[in-house]
């Protein structure tokens, strides 16, 4: 008698079994699979640099340190940036107490105005202790530090796997037999992820840029802050717009009511519609190749595992796995037009 093959159903219960498994593990060791991960995408983004120093010949010393310093670099200047904004924010947040409690007079007044019975507003305004402003900014130092604490690991796996990246590359380069079709998946993967990363972070800094001078014209305090804040922000999906325009908003709100507040939000809007709906959807085309639901279901999925650096990873690691999983199977065709939307070809 032959071998009859498993069901269908009973393979992705499996596989679905298996994953759950493989992700509560990751997020055991989140704080160092998050680390190893940023590395790699880091490394990913500058490696047409080092392609670029290697094409002229240069040094293998100077393909392996170029790269790495371009990083280092970037990550310490926006390390510096949150820091000392961060210490600025955590001075200057407990001296709108009065005007926190100004506006929650208002709103109790017009709240009571309007039929909204005590028992409501009371329940309101236990949400709203004032004291959270200053816990707030607290977390805020302490999530900086944390950053802090984890750049030393991150500086560490950049200089590893930029050493190793020109070995990597011509290792790869040579894949053939039953692995090049794996090769040849890892390689979208890292197409797909650079060309993302490049130009999201062009059109990020252009909608920071933006939100800083919008910002400053409205006499919000702190808009570098925020500027960096709606960078970061810009790499998550879906959501990453709201993350970065709340504390602006609300720090306005504060510091000069309810009208600037709404010119804030405003601002962000006209730059984000402008930058994000019009303009970069023509340049980053179909190059993620994931469907909007499986963006959001990444996001997520990653946020759970790995926490905030989940949220800002959602995307390459969706496309590592969609790489690893997927792409570099050929009987799994039906997989690649559910996660990009898209039927296939022919």
């Amino acid at each position: 008698m032959r071998d009859q093959p498993a069901p269908r159903a009973l393979i992705i219960l499996v596989g679905i079994a298996a994953a759950v498994i493989v992700l509560y593990g990751i997020r055991e060791v989140a704080s160092i699979a998050g680390p190893i991960v940023l590395a790699l995408v880091l490394v990913i983004a500058v490696s047409p640099v080092r392609r670029r120093l290697a094409a002229w010949h240069a040094p293998t010393w100077l393909q392996v340190a170029v790269p790495f310093l371009i990083v280092v670099l970037v990550l310490l200047g926006m390390v510096g940036i949150l820091v000392i904004s961060a210490t600025q924010l955590a001075s200057l947040l407990p001296s709108y107490t009065a005007e926190f409690q100004h506006l929650l007079s208002d709103a109790q007044h017009w709240a009571t105005t309007h039929g909204v019975s005590n028992d409501v507003l009371n329940k309101g305004l236990a949400a709203f202790d004032p004291g959270k402003i200053v816990e707030f900014a607290q977390a805020l130092l302490g999530s900086v530090i944390a950053i802090l604490s984890s750049m030393f690991l991150i500086v560490v796996l950049l200089l590893a796997m930029c050493l190793d990246a020109p070995v990597t590359a011509k290792m790869l380069s040579a894949g053939t037999g039953n692995g090049a079709r794996l090769v040849s998946a890892l390689a979208t993967f890292a197409h797909k992820t650079r060309r993302y990363l490049i130009v999201s972070t062009v059109f990020g800094i252009i909608y920071a840029v933006l939100d800083v001078i919008a910002l400053t014209l409205l006499d919000v305090p702190l808009p570098l802050l925020w500027g960096v804040l709606a960078l970061i922000a810009n790499y998550i999906p879906n959501i990453g717009f709201i993350i970065g325009l709340v504390p602006p908003a609300m720090l306005a709100l504060l510091d000069g009511g309810v009208q600037k507040m709404l010119l804030v939000v405003a601002a962000y809007t006209v730059t984000n519609v402008v930058t994000q709906s019009f303009i970069l959807p023509k340049f980053l085309g179909d190059a993620v190749g994931l469907s909007t639901t499986v963006t959001f279901l990444s996001l997520i999925v990653w946020t759970f595992v790995l926490g905030p650096l989940g949220a800002i990873l959602a995307i390459p690691l969706s496309l590592l796995a969609r790489a690893l999983f997927i792409d570099s199977d050929p009987a799994a065709g039906w997989a690649q037009a559910l996660v990009s939307g898209k039927l296939p070809r022919g």
